[in-house]
């Protein structure tokens, strides 16, 4: 049990969890586009894709690039 819970707080495991939810959350996007609107089902992907990397430049945590990079 302790070996999971400090696997669970690792670095790796909260860096690979930010990614997984930035994911759904793209393709939460992208389906909420192509249900709620009768947009062209392309464009509502070109959104969808486009919506991951904005969370990630838009998260100041983040090192990488964007607003939390130097």
């Amino acid at each position: 049990m302790d070996k999971l819970i400090k696997k669970l707080k690792s670095k790796e495991f909260k860096l690979a969890a930010k990614s997984y939810l930035r994911a759904v959350l793209a393709s939460a996007v992208t389906m909420g586009l192509a249900l709620a609107t009768e947009m062209a089902p392309e464009y509502a992907i070109l959104i969808g894709s486009i919506a991951g990397p904005a969370v990630k430049w838009a998260d100041k945590a983040e090192k990488e690039f964007g607003l939390g990079s130097k």
